[in-house]
């Protein structure tokens, strides 16, 4: 068994995007971000022998981890064609995962968690929302990663899913300097990985 340090050291290592697209606000996901994030999981008993979907999944760095951890399956939903080969590339290993080369809004499995780092929304308006709607039909167990000054919106749009906010997990995420407008070679950003779970109408 890996320990999280080990773990985010083997998340490092993976291909990462070639041409980021702007539009798509594609931007590799820290190795060390995500690594505590997919470490709380499962801890909390969210991946190993569980179905696992990852919207957006990108180059599938949040996938890998959920599989070198135990994952029963995980399905990577990516409309990008050119993430799903690096993807496909760093999940070779693996047999127990599929790539859907689909917008989210197209995936309709129902599963037994997502987790995702879906786009803040800030080149295409509400694409945040849209990620957790979706991520609320499918699965009753979300972790999702968002800048931290949205926490009243995902509160107020959990409520009306009817679900709540577990727990919050916030770091100070490093962006690299990855399209023109980046003047600094490192930006960081505060992010929070909302854990979400459905309230039972027991």
């Amino acid at each position: 068994m890996i320990t999280k340090s080990q773990l985010a050291i083997q998340l490092s290592k993976l291909r990462t995007f070639t041409n980021p697209i702007l539009k798509l606000e594609q931007y590799a996901t820290d190795s060390e971000t995500a690594a505590e994030i997919i470490w709380t999981a499962y801890l909390d008993n969210d991946i190993e022998n569980r179905t696992i979907a990852d919207l957006g999944s990108g180059t599938g760095v949040l996938a890998y981890g959920c599989l070198i951890l135990g994952a029963k399956k995980v399905y990577l939903v990516e409309k990008d064609k050119e993430a799903n080969k690096i993807a496909s590339h760093n999940l070779s290993q693996f047999k127990n995962f599929k790539i859907i080369k689909s917008d989210i809004k197209d995936f309709r499995k129902k599963v037994d968690i997502v987790i995702q780092n879906p786009p803040f929304g800030t080149k295409t308006i509400h694409a945040d929302r849209e990620f957790l709607k979706k991520a609320m039909q499918v699965s009753k167990k979300i972790y999702s990663l968002h800048k931290t000054s949205t926490k009243d919106f995902i509160s107020t749009f959990a409520k009306k899913n009817n679900f709540r906010i577990k727990r919050i997990i916030s770091f100070s995420h490093p962006i690299k300097q990855t399209y023109k407008h980046h003047k600094k070679s490192i930006h960081r950003t505060k992010v929070s990985c909302f854990v979400l779970e459905k309230i039972s109408c027991s």
